[in-house]
């Protein structure tokens, strides 16, 4: 038995494209890291990020956001509302103390199967060399010295 960090990968993917083209890699019987988790949503724009939040929270030491390619939305411009907001939730994880490489957003279709090989064996690769996330210790919030006598009177 090895003693190797084996990370846990979310994914977040859309029901059209990226989960049919995961659906392609094992019918296909394409070999990739049994470490990916396929969290299942209609649209990549329907992605909050507390989806992301509670994912780590929930033990995930990584997640990809994954859907259709740009133009190929099944509900037209879901994709586009992703990519918009993928910025602004790498910036709030930072505050959290999250590496950037512990979020990766992807477009892959249907038919790419061995994409999403790729890419789930790529991000296992890198969240391992990070290491685990150990969301409860950062998420542990110290309390502030003095606030409590503050309070009290």
């Amino acid at each position: 038995m090895s003693d190797r960090f084996e990370p846990v990968i979310a994914v977040l993917c859309c029901n059209w494209c990226t989960y049919a083209g995961a659906d392609l890699a094992g019918t296909a019987r394409m070999k990739y890291a049994p470490n990916v988790r396929l969290l299942r949503v209609m649209c990549s724009g329907r992605i909050d990020p507390a989806f992301v939040l509670r994912a780590f929270a929930e033990g995930a030491d990584g997640v990809l956001i994954a859907g259709c390619h740009p133009g190929d939305c099944h509900y037209i411009n879901g994709n586009l509302k992703t990519m918009r907001r993928f910025p602004q939730l790498k910036t709030m994880l930072a505050q959290f103390g999250i590496e950037p490489a512990r979020v990766r957003l992807e477009w892959i279709s249907a038919s790419e199967g061995d994409v999403f090989v790729k890419v789930a064996n790529e991000m296992t690769g890198q969240v391992r060399a990070l290491g685990p996330l150990n969301w409860k210790v950062r998420a542990a919030v110290e309390p502030v010295s003095g606030l409590a006598e503050h309070h009290a009177g």
